[in-house]
């Protein structure tokens, strides 16, 4: 599978998560201590997403880290 493809359904996954728990982008990002358009452009695959901001994201979220992995193959 492409990189690509799965930075999609990584940023996926975060979408998801951050919709179930009514979030916008800004407040994800304000939580994470992350730019809005960064979280943005995780969220549609375009960013390559370093293991720090994916720690930041996961508490953000309240979840595991792993869990954001959870579509990938």
């Amino acid at each position: 599978m492409p990189a690509s493809s799965n930075l999609t359904l990584f940023g996926k996954t975060v979408r998801r998560l951050r919709e179930e728990l009514g979030y916008s982008q800004e407040e994800l990002a304000e939580r994470a201590g992350l730019h809005r358009n960064y979280v943005g452009g995780v969220e549609r695959g375009e960013r390559n997403i370093a293991l720090d901001n994916i720690v930041k994201l996961a508490k953000a979220l309240s979840v595991r880290s792993r869990d954001l992995f959870q579509s990938l193959p």
